[in-house]
């Protein structure tokens, strides 16, 4: 499963997996994919500085990654509180609510959320990547499109490649005109942010668009024969990140949530604002219910949303409260109904991958004699 972008990178597969564990991160490296660790979670830039020591430590010196969540356009001297002195009253109340009507306890005393998505905050993620370039990084990838130009400029000037995630051709290309040097498709069936275009769509228009740029397919695939479908659309690699959250490597605290994804089907996925404020699929629960309810307040622009609902889902994560508790997650969860290692979804991944290149000869051949 190899192409140009992977020959370039240093990987033996075209496969780059996103991931919020570090674990995940490096035993996809290993692997001979191209581990991508996801830092929208640290807010304390010693934490980061701690799982970037263990990752280099542990992908065997094999390529690596970071993703971060930052804003196209800088915005100065915005600070946390007061962004949080934003949100209306009323919606403090609704999440209030929810939660008492479902019996979820509160923290203990002193103890602070550990589901703090401050990683949406422009500055938090600039002070992600002071710490992220200190370290032999091969890849910076941005979930929210285009970083602003000074940071584009910065990872260049470190040998370090930029992604961006597009929902659109359109998308695309704008990252192509910023100087982005990988255009992952992210297809509606994604896991966390995702457009309005299915993969099978978008991959082909993006391609299409930003050539010769790479572009690596995102969005619903979990298997050897859709990483085959992703190249001959055009894609040089694929983005995946649901599949890895049931791997053994995986640390999701929670094993109501795993239990909860191994017994999902492709049609227990929602687009929802519930999480950041911008339409992301993840499970469906009730807390996605409540919120996408016309009789409710409706939910809040990003970062609003997510500073909202911060210190909720830690309460509803820390005990397991199973109407509310969900997870971002693609509609490929209806494959992932095992827990399996890194090794093991690879070594299908490969399997599936030769049966479908197989299948596609036997029919050219064929078609070759007619």
């Amino acid at each position: 499963m190899q192409t140009e972008l992977s020959k370039r990178l240093g990987v033996e597969h075209a496969i780059f997996g996103f991931t919020p564990f570090p674990a995940v991160a490096a035993a996809i490296s290993r692997a001979g994919g191209f581990g991508v660790l996801g830092a929208v979670r640290y807010t304390d830039p010693g934490e980061l500085k701690r799982d970037l020591d263990w990752l280099a430590a542990h992908v065997d010196g094999r390529p690596y990654g970071l993703d971060v969540v930052m804003p196209a356009k800088k915005v100065e001297g915005v600070t946390e509180a007061e962004v949080e002195a934003m949100i209306p009253e009323g919606h403090r109340r609704f999440v209030t609510d929810t939660l008492a009507k479902y019996g979820v306890p509160e923290l203990d005393d002193g103890e602070v959320s550990g589901w703090r998505i401050t990683g949406w905050m422009e500055q938090v993620a600039r002070t992600q990547l002071d710490v992220a370039f200190e370290y032999p990084i091969s890849l910076l990838a941005n979930a929210l499109g285009s970083p602003p130009p000074d940071v584009v400029a910065r990872a260049h000037d470190r040998g370090v490649l930029v992604a961006a995630l597009a929902g659109s051709a359109r998308h695309a290309r704008k990252h192509a005109e910023g100087g982005i040097d990988i255009v992952v498709a992210q297809g509606y069936e994604g896991g966390g942010h995702t457009g309005e275009i299915a993969s099978m769509v978008l991959t082909p228009e993006v391609v299409d668009a930003v050539g010769p740029l790479p572009v690596l397919a995102a969005g619903g695939i979990g298997s050897g024969q859709q990483v085959a479908a992703a190249f001959s659309l055009g894609a040089q690699g694929v983005w995946l990140g649901s599949l890895w959250l049931t791997t053994t490597e995986a640390d999701l605290h929670s094993t109501a949530v795993t239990r909860k994804l191994l017994a999902a089907g492709s049609g227990d996925t929602v687009r929802s604002r519930a999480l950041t404020g911008k339409p992301a699929r993840q499970l469906r629960t009730e807390w996605t219910d409540a919120w996408d309810d016309p009789d409710g307040p409706g939910t809040l622009p990003m970062p609003l949303q997510g500073l909202l609902v911060a210190e909720a889902l830690s309460r509803i994560q820390k005990y397991e409260v199973e109407p509310l508790l969900g997870t971002p997650v693609g509609q490929i969860v209806g494959r992932m109904n095992s827990e399996r290692s890194v090794q093991a979804v690879f070594d299908d991944l490969t399997r599936g991958f030769e049966q479908a290149v197989d299948r596609v000869n036997r029919i050219a051949g064929r078609s070759g004699q007619s």
